[in-house]
């Protein structure tokens, strides 16, 4: 019996409490509502026996089920009950829990010290002076615009990353531009478009045009520069942003099934419905750098010369540095470029791409800010800085490395009540975020988190004064790599400007200093295309 036949006690069982119930159905007809659960129960079990899709199920008919329970509550189950508020999934419940009480505007101090090992590889801190300031307006900008640029903007210090409506519900998206009106801050729109719950909140917006050139497309999907005019010319898009690459998936391409494509998005996006929307994984506006700056020169002509920029997560470094010497070679410098680090990224992706494609935001930000500064061009172009950033630590260490402002996504989702649970991609969002289903997104009450994403952003910029003002510093774009510790290995301490120094203004073009082999890229890299001339990287 154990060895051959136990594993479908649990059908047996099923029968025999059917069976019992039928009988006592004679003294009271309670007994008929049981005696159904348990008829179900034994037609499961015949179900699963024949069956072949679950192996499990045919040799553990009924039981096997929960093996299936068990594994879709698994997140909630390590979330509340088994993970440590230091460990991160991606997020630990310490980094969730000062972006809710900022949000909700309630004390964020904890009692007791940190629990963080301070003395093991890894522990990160900013220095501090004897001498700290007040700083009384923790309202922090930032001028975008070179040059070429005829409507600069006063950036702030931190804004909302880019997040596509459609990726997210019209609740999240009117919340989080709500937000940004009142906080009086940037909401990048992510490559989805405009849509007309950006337009509802009234907040400023960064229009970011991707490789579908949503919004801005002709019917075969190539660049439309009458389209893209007439979006950009709303006063409430202050910033082009062209994206090259993700951080979750740089290189991959995209496609929204027809299925998935509502009336609004299709408006948004300006596609047609009942026809599968692509994303392709590069730009067919422009092939080599040249054509680039040549394209970005193009929208700020279109848009009445607004700052125009773009993102990108760095890979091929050699490529990048085509892209300099394009700027070199033509005179024309973006208004901004955005670093986004591999470990950013709010939509579903292929694992293998999310885990082992890219580079981290901080050895692309550093390496991008020293191209630059070896150009001798980093005055001329803003740097912002995105990719799991949604403390005033988090701000000031990119700002030590190199940042003009930082952009968080997550950051906001958890201000307008993400719970992480990771089911973006499932139209299953439990609490109204990430989902189209009208019915999940009135969980999200837009009035109430709109508040929330200003508190969030208010008390972050407010505690980032308040480190500013501890290091000495009056503002914290004056943070430099030298403020910034970190301890290499176990009890051995090293500072920021040891790993990530300030490379010398101009180095590239004088070829005088090639500590982390910048020169050997240098010398290899065309303005001419992105490949390269010795069938390397």
């Amino acid at each position: 019996m154990h060895g051959k036949y136990l594993r479908f006690s649990a059908l047996g069982l099923a029968a025999l409490l059917c069976l019992g119930c039928l009988v006592l159905t004679i003294w009271s007809p309670w007994a008929w509502l049981w005696a159904a659960v348990c008829l179900r129960l034994v037609l499961l079990g015949l179900w699963d026996i024949p069956q072949t899709r679950h192996s499990i199920l045919r040799n553990y008919p009924v039981i096997g089920h929960l093996r299936f329970l068990f594994e879709e509550i698994r997140p909630e189950i390590r979330q509340y009950l088994i993970e440590n508020d230091e460990e991160e999934v991606p997020f630990s419940r310490d980094e969730r829990t000062i972006v809710y009480t900022r949000a909700k505007n309630v004390e964020d101090a904890r009692p007791f010290g940190t629990k963080m090992q301070v003395y093991g590889s890894g522990y990160q801190w900013m220095t501090h002076s004897i001498r700290p300031r007040h700083i009384e307006n923790a309202d922090f900008r930032v001028r975008v615009g070179g040059p070429d640029c005829r409507q600069p903007y006063d950036l702030s210090i931190y804004n909302i990353s880019a997040m596509s409506f459609g990726a997210l519900s019209a609740n999240a998206i009117l919340a989080l531009n709500t937000g940004a009106k009142a906080g009086g801050f940037a909401h990048d729109t992510g490559e989805g478009g405009i849509s007309r719950y950006h337009r509802q909140g009234g907040g400023d917006l960064i229009y970011e045009v991707g490789s579908g050139y949503f919004a801005c497309r002709n019917d075969d999907g190539s660049f439309s520069p009458e389209k893209f005019a007439a979006q950009a010319a709303s006063p409430q898009v202050k910033m082009i942003e062209i994206k090259l690459s993700q951080g979750a998936k740089p290189g991959h391409g995209g496609m929204l099934p027809a299925a998935k494509i509502s009336p609004e998005i299709a408006e948004a996006r300006g596609v047609p419905m009942g026809v599968d929307c692509i994303s392709p994984a590069s730009h067919p506006a422009f092939s080599t750098p040249l054509e680039m700056m040549a394209f970005i020169t193009q929208l700020r002509e279109l848009s009445g010369g607004k700052p125009v920029g773009f993102k990108l997560c760095i890979g091929h470094r050699r490529e990048f540095m085509c892209i300099v010497k394009a700027m070199l070679e033509t005179g024309v410098t973006p208004d901004f470029i955005v670093i986004d680090g591999k470990e950013g990224g709010t939509g579903a992706a292929p694992q293998e791409f999310a885990n082992h494609m890219g580079m981290p935001l901080i050895e692309g930000l550093t390496f991008a800010h020293n191209t630059l500064r070896g150009a001798g061009l980093r005055d001329r172009i803003r740097l912002g800085a995105s990719g799991k950033l949604i403390t005033a630590f988090d701000i000031a260490k990119v700002l030590a490395l190199g940042a003009d402002w930082a952009n968080s996504a997550r950051g906001f989702m958890f201000a307008i009540g993400c719970i992480q649970a990771q089911s973006c991609h499932t139209n299953r969002c439990p609490v109204g975020v990430a989902t189209q289903d009208k019915s999940r997104q009135r969980a999200l009450v837009v009035p109430d988190k709109a508040v929330r994403v200003a508190n969030f952003h208010r008390n972050t910029l407010k505690a980032l004064a308040e480190m500013t003002g501890a290091a000495g510093l009056d503002h914290p774009g004056k943070f430099m790599p030298q403020h910034f510790l970190m301890r290499e290995k176990d009890r051995n301490m090293v500072v920021g400007d040891e790993v990530y120094p300030y490379m010398p203004e101009g180095f590239l073009l004088r070829e005088d200093d090639d500590r982390f082999g910048y020169l050997n890229r240098w010398r290899r890299a065309s303005a001419a295309a992105f490949e390269p001339l010795d069938g390397g990287i």
